[in-house]
């Protein structure tokens, strides 16, 4: 009965651990890369580094996020699972080039 118990304990650490985990920096005003692929019904652990000095927001409609992302610093968005589709995002503070687009396969 302890074991059973224990293993109960277990399933939020193995169910948080089954996140991919994908990278994406901003750079000179722009998202690197510009187009994500993910697979589709995945939750998602989008790590986003902001190596620009000044700050920028991750913004998306579609994604129901926003968050700003502070120069030099790296902030974590959980996105997902997400049905198959194209899913764009940009930066608020530099709109015309900071953009792109995550595509859940």
């Amino acid at each position: 009965m302890k074991n059973l118990a224990f293993a109960f304990l277990l399933i939020p650490a193995i169910s948080f651990g089954a996140d991919l985990e994908m990278a994406i920096s901003i750079k000179d005003h722009q998202f690197n890369p510009a187009e994500l692929k993910v697979p589709a019904g995945k939750k998602i652990k989008l790590i986003v580094s902001n190596l620009d000095s000044t700050p920028e927001e991750f913004e998306s409609h579609q994604l129901n996020r926003e968050k700003v992302i502070a120069g030099n610093a790296k902030a974590t968005i959980y996105v997902g699972p997400l049905s198959p589709g194209k899913y764009t995002f940009w930066g608020e503070f530099h709109e015309k080039t900071a953009r792109g687009v995550i595509v859940a396969e």
